[in-house]
């Protein structure tokens, strides 16, 4: 009499755990990262608000001072200003490590370009109506205060 009802017990544990577990699974792996060259979008360094981008209905520009970036924004065509979150890393974005060469590479024959000297980048995203960030990457450099504001960058495995 106690084994169907511990049978049915472990079944209903066992369906609900399976849901459970492969939802925030389906939930983690829905969200795709898309990552852009910011400062190959920046062609115009002189001061003012300048629109380096348009995703859809998203418009990205940049408020520009003194040569570099002062402030970032989205812009939603209907929604209006979107909210921006401002990330930091040491390690090279997605968008500029594919320009490495791959291979065996003796240190002496090795470009300064392809080295990765610790420069830090901050990066700029957004979340679209589909559910996935935009991230736009800049050298520490080409940013007014590149502190203020920006959480470590983990990327997604």
């Amino acid at each position: 009499m106690h084994c169907p009802k511990r049978f049915f017990t472990a079944a209903f544990a066992f369906v609900g755990l399976s849901i459970l577990f492969n939802s925030g699974a389906l939930a983690a792996t829905s969200a795709i990262h898309n990552h852009h060259d910011a400062k190959q979008l920046i062609r115009d360094k002189s001061d003012g608000r300048h629109e380096i981008d348009k995703r859809g209905k998203y418009h990205v520009a940049v408020d520009m001072k003194g040569g570099k970036i002062a402030a970032f924004h989205v812009k939603h065509e209907t929604k209006g200003e979107v909210q921006v979150k401002k990330y930091k890393t040491h390690k090279k974005p997605p968008q500029v490590a594919g320009t490495e060469r791959e291979g065996l590479i003796y240190a002496s024959y090795q470009l300064v370009q392809y080295q990765d000297l610790g420069t830090e980048w901050i990066g700029y995203s957004y979340i679209d109506d589909d559910g996935n960030e935009q991230v736009y990457w800049v050298p520490y450099d080409m940013v007014l205060d590149g502190d203020t504001g920006a959480v470590e960058y983990v990327p997604e495995s």
